[in-house]
């Protein structure tokens, strides 16, 4: 099979997390999403950024969460970290879906964005269309993601920022303080805090690529500087993007499903150019698309990996002739698709959309706990024979950092932010419930494991 390329890798990475979907949510605070994203890229980032780079270069013959896990703690714990990466995606497909419809709508109509039969049909040929595409395997995944990310999210991604520079430069009415004083959150006020929860949900996946570690050229040297190259254009065109949404909507009239196209429009009235209102929605759900690829296809071949090791029925070990693992990825599909429906037919897709980001951030930050408590475990590796090798020193701070930023982003997402009007204890509760649900499964499929091995015996 044909190996991916530097330059393809770096696209995977960028285009599973550079998703111009996660910029309204940001922009809705306003002048301190310019602390938070540099906290955040300290705290969470990089650390993760660093750790990802060592874990891939060091187990280059199998990679992904499940190994790294695995290797420290041994298989039981690996499956609970890659149960943990996938379920995160359960919860967090009806966010993207509902964005890739929600933008789909401004082609034909905006007032379709309101139109739940049309985000439904939307989300379902979406979804399906992509599930079939990754059977095919990653060289054409990685071919297609290559195409999308650079029409489909850099082209859009770099346009909204350009817009708001010369919106800026102009001297119009900017939405947002760039004072001094306003640029720093009040560190008394818990909500101000709860918009660390959507800057880290941007840049969750870093990780990700890790599991194709065999598909790579030279992985040892090309996944290391893959993911400081992906990091450093993540930070930039993340922090930019929001603040270009925040200079001119105003905070409470942000909305989440389409705040981009929102923007879009706004900008284009202004600067006279109508006419690629129906251009930018076409690129925005391209970019999505491709930005799905990844998170489709990586998680689901954890799974499998957790199968080779009989933690699932051997039914779900089964792969296509491009060695794709053909039932997780149909079966995922259909409890998607279940999933994605039900969000749209709730009385408030705004809160909801809000819980299931929180929810399924939280779930992820328990992933990279033991990604650090794993790198913390198993120590340095051996200088030399091309592993990164991160200096003497950076590598614990990094870990204790990034456990850090974990913890701290984990028991935030248990406050709700003020513009959802929903009580602290409740969505406490609900969140709670939410982190408890998602992983009882593993209790089974420890269970499963451990009567399989007794009747090997």
């Amino acid at each position: 099979m044909k190996k991916v390329s530097f330059f393809s890798l770096v696209l995977l990475i960028v285009a599973a997390i550079d998703s111009i979907r996660n910029l309204p949510a940001a922009a809705l605070f306003g002048s301190s999403l310019i602390f938070f994203y540099l906290f955040s890229a300290l705290i969470f980032l990089f650390p993760v950024a660093l750790i990802s780079a060592e874990f891939s270069s060091r187990y280059s013959e199998e990679g992904g969460i499940f190994y790294w896990v695995k290797a420290a703690f041994g298989k039981r714990w690996g499956v609970l970290a890659i149960w943990l990466q996938w379920i995160n995606t359960m919860v967090w497909y009806p966010t993207i879906l509902s964005f890739i419809a929600g933008t789909a709508a401004y082609f034909w109509d905006p007032e379709l964005a309101q139109n739940r039969l049309f985000l439904a049909s939307m989300i379902l040929v979406v979804f399906w269309g992509l599930t079939l595409v990754n059977l095919k395997g990653l060289h054409v995944s990685a071919k297609m993601n290559e195409i999308c990310a650079v029409f489909g999210t850099f082209l859009p991604m770099f346009f909204l920022i350009l817009l708001g520079g010369i919106w800026i430069c102009q001297g119009e009415t900017i939405q947002i303080s760039f004072r001094a004083s306003e640029l720093l959150p009040s560190f008394q006020k818990v909500e101000n805090w709860v918009s660390l929860i959507a800057i880290v949900a941007s840049y969750l996946g870093m990780e990700l690529a890790g599991v194709h570690v065999n598909d790579v050229v030279n992985p040892q040297k090309n996944f290391p500087r893959a993911l400081a190259l992906s990091s450093l254009i993540l930070l930039v065109t993340m922090l930019l993007g929001s603040l270009s949404i925040a200079v001119v909507i105003p905070e409470k009239e942000i909305r989440l499903v389409d705040g981009i196209m929102q923007t879009f429009s706004f900008f284009l009235k202004t600067f006279h150019m109508e006419f690629l209102i129906r251009v930018i929605p076409l690129l925005i759900v391209v970019g999505s698309v491709g930005g799905m690829i990844n998170w489709l296809l990586s998680p689901a071949k954890g799974l499998l990996q957790a199968a080779s090791h009989g933690f699932l029925p051997p039914f779900f070990a089964k792969k296509n002739e491009n060695g794709v693992a053909v039932r997780i990825l149909l079966v995922q599909a259909i409890f998607v698709s279940i999933f994605c429906l039900v969000f749209i037919f709730t009385p408030s897709i705004n809160a909801f959309y809000w819980f299931l980001t929180a929810l399924s951030t939280e779930l992820y930050l328990f992933m990279y706990g033991l990604m650090f408590l794993s790198a913390l475990k198993l120590g340095r590796p051996k200088q030399g024979s091309g592993v990164f090798w991160i200096p003497k020193g950076w590598r614990s701070v990094s870990c204790f950092i990034g456990l850090f930023g974990c913890l701290l982003t984990v028991v935030i997402g248990f406050f709700p932010p003020s513009e959802i009007q929903v009580g602290f204890f409740r969505y406490a509760i609900w969140i709670a419930l939410g982190n408890l649900i998602a992983v009882l499964p593993v209790g089974l499929l420890w269970l499963y494991e451990k009567k399989s091995s007794e009747k090997r015996r």
